[in-house]
């Protein structure tokens, strides 16, 4: 930018630095949700509440086919946030 844009739009940087504030904040909240991490800590813990006979074999099946599901939703969103 020109000098003389650069001050035709002082008045506006304030709002353009919200904006920018508020798109960090998106993406580290969208980050932080879209953690693989904690299903994989889900998924530990399942697998010691099947070996603990805590849980039947029907309901582990269940519940790991929908926290892999879930897995490989937020390893593909981690994914398409390292893409350039």
């Amino acid at each position: 930018m020109g000098l003389i844009t650069q001050l035709l739009t002082l008045p506006l940087a304030p709002v353009r630095g919200a904006v920018w504030v508020m798109d960090q904040l998106v993406l580290t909240a969208e980050q932080q949700y879209c953690d693989p991490e904690p299903v994989r800590l889900q998924l530990a813990e399942l697998e010691r509440e099947l070996l603990d006979g805590r849980i039947t074999e029907e309901e582990f099946d269940r519940r790991e086919d929908e926290l892999l599901d879930e897995l490989e939703w937020r390893q593909a969103y981690q994914r398409q946030l390292r893409a350039p």
